[in-house]
């Protein structure tokens, strides 16, 4: 079930999925079942959908990390212009959460404003030296943090306020 963010009932606890959404790699991080830290998990490569009505290869694996985590919800990553409008990169970040929805169904697959995400991702790697062909393997596991890690922020934040208060 794909749901608008910011969540209007809680989870509970358990660990979320952060995704970072690219035309050829999903960068995956996971949060503690507490839901304070994200840390990265594992970049997928993207791979087209098979014939017939399965999943493709790189959502097929996210479904089995999910399951395999226990999985409470699932932030998938909306990569909007800076002016906060879709473009076809926050089309085709819906269209794969709408896809990761059908098969994690109950699990919740929200979508999180991920401006600069991988800007940030990339700075703050090449700040700890990590650079060029090893900076690639991991930029999009980064970004997926930064997602996830500003979601669980923000959730926080709102919960502060009193709930589904929005924290603008």
């Amino acid at each position: 079930m794909l749901v608008a963010d910011p969540p209007t009932s809680e989870t509970g606890r358990g660990p979320r999925l952060g995704v970072d959404v690219g035309t050829v790699r999903v960068g995956v991080a996971i949060s503690d079942p507490d839901g304070i830290l994200a840390t990265p998990l594992v970049t997928l490569a993207r791979q087209a959908a098979p014939q017939g009505d399965g999943p493709s290869g790189d959502l097929k694996e996210l479904v089995r990390l999910a399951r395999d985590h226990e999985a409470v919800e699932i932030v998938v990553g909306l990569p909007v212009t800076l002016s906060g409008q879709d473009g076809p990169a926050a089309a085709a970040a819906r269209r794969y959460a709408d896809a990761l929805a059908t098969w994690v169904d109950p699990v919740p697959v929200r979508l999180a404003d991920e401006r600069m995400s991988t800007v940030v991702a990339a700075r703050r790697l090449s700040e700890r030296g990590v650079r060029g062909r090893r900076q690639r393997a991991v930029v999009d596991q980064a970004a997926a943090v930064e997602i996830l890690q500003g979601w669980l922020e923000a959730r926080r934040f709102r919960s502060a306020l009193g709930g589904g208060e929005r924290a603008e």
